[in-house]
């Protein structure tokens, strides 16, 4: 390697330790980018009824600050009052399992043989989860550490959405401007290529939420179970993140029906995963045909990576992270590389042109026409590749006009 090459591979891998250093202000700028494309989206539909676009960002940011407004005044009282006696009644429910368990344990059944355990209590089952909890949540506590913190982040989320839709050409523009000039017009696809990946997730995992938010009040309500409001609202909430979010949420109702009867309590069981393989199954491919498919442990593996590496708020993010790093690897990756991967032998074969290992390189075009193909054997490629906005500089693919075209021997 060159001492250029050097110097660009030291300066990248500075870059990634910065990066690296501000990885949680990223995930809140990556927050904010999510809001933009959502509010953005219901911009655009203000628009078609002949708003400009000052009016529809302001028609927009007032309609959802209503919406919020109405939420915190009406659903959010009723919830918190009832959360805070779920959270009091959840170590009472684990209780009396622990004691009807041990209790099983002690005077078994004549079916059951005679074993020697005794199930831990609560402190024990605190005390042994702490580490795991720990390394799961990673920085949960840290990122709500105090109110002040809490307030500024969100804060700069509000701020930053709001710019970002005001304008968010100027933006997308200097984003592409880090790419080289000849993958601007690609990148550009790719961008709009997350942004209808993010709002199929978004509109899915809305809809989604709100049918097992339903069914869970629907159940729990033939069941009898206390606080239907919040156990309802937490399952539709908890489903935003996947395998953790579903089964974090029977926590609670569980908790309460053992505080009435075992049996409750399996019933509850068994009626969430019904509901839950009823939205996988069922609901989603019949309302959503173009919803963002990934697979199960991919999406598994997805949250346990940027939970560890990005805390509580990578837990979250997890599933838009995933869903854009899809995006870009089938893009950026398998089409634009391996999918145009040709053994050497068989791109002779197929070219003959090249066989006598010399070819032309063609003149710079003029303004306005298609530039040149990259490289003689990936022509079908170059409208994907080009320039944007147009380059004029003068690199070996692009040849000033003063300079008669030469034949270059063939690096095969």
């Amino acid at each position: 390697m060159k001492l250029a090459d050097w110097v660009g591979f030291l300066c990248l891998v500075i870059a990634l330790v910065v990066l690296w250093q501000f990885r949680q202000i990223l995930l809140l700028i990556f927050t904010a980018v999510i809001l933009a494309i959502a509010l953005n989206s219901l911009v655009r539909r203000l628009q078609r009824s002949r708003l400009k676009r000052g009016q529809s960002v302001l028609v927009a940011v007032s309609l959802v600050v209503s919406i919020g407004a109405l939420i915190l005044r009406v659903i959010l009282p009723p919830f918190l009052t009832q959360f805070e006696q779920l959270i009091e009644l959840v170590p009472v429910g684990f209780e009396q399992l622990t004691r009807w368990g041990n209790d099983l344990l002690q005077n078994p059944p004549d079916w059951l043989p005679d074993l020697e355990i005794q199930l831990p209590n609560i402190p024990t089952i605190a005390k042994q989860a702490g580490p795991l909890a720990q390394n799961v949540l990673g920085n949960f506590f840290a990122f709500f550490s105090n109110s002040l913190t809490s307030l500024l982040q969100f804060l700069l989320v509000l701020i930053l959405t709001l710019m970002f839709v005001v304008n968010p050409q100027s933006y997308r523009q200097v984003i592409l401007r880090l790419f080289p000039s000849f993958y601007r017009r690609r990148a550009d696809e790719l961008f709009s290529r997350c942004e209808a990946s993010l709002l199929q997730w978004m509109g899915g995992i809305v809809i989604n939420s709100m049918f097992i938010a339903t069914l869970s009040a629907i159940s729990l309500i033939t069941l009898q179970i206390p606080f239907v409001f919040a156990h309802a609202l937490l399952a539709g909430v908890f489903n935003f993140v996947p395998n953790i979010g579903p089964t974090a949420s029977v926590i609670f109702p569980v908790s309460v029906a053992l505080l009435e009867a075992p049996w409750k309590a399996l019933i509850v069981i068994v009626a969430y995963v019904v509901i839950q393989n009823l939205e996988s199954y069922w609901f989603s491919p019949m309302v959503m045909q173009k919803q963002i498919s990934l697979l199960p442990a991919a999406t598994l593996i997805a949250q346990l990576f940027f939970a560890r590496f990005f805390g509580f708020l990578g837990l979250v993010l997890a599933l838009p992270l995933a869903v854009v790093m899809k995006t870009w690897i089938e893009g950026a990756l398998m089409e634009d590389v391996l999918d145009r991967w040709q053994p050497q032998q068989q791109l002779l074969s197929d070219s003959p042109g090249l066989v006598n290992r010399s070819v032309s390189v063609p003149p710079q075009t003029e303004l306005g026409h298609e530039p040149p193909p990259i490289s003689p054997w990936n022509q079908d490629l170059t409208p994907k590749l080009t320039d944007f906005p147009p380059d004029k500089s003068e690199s070996p693919a692009n040849p000033p006009e003063s300079e008669p075209s030469a034949p270059v021997e063939n690096q095969f």
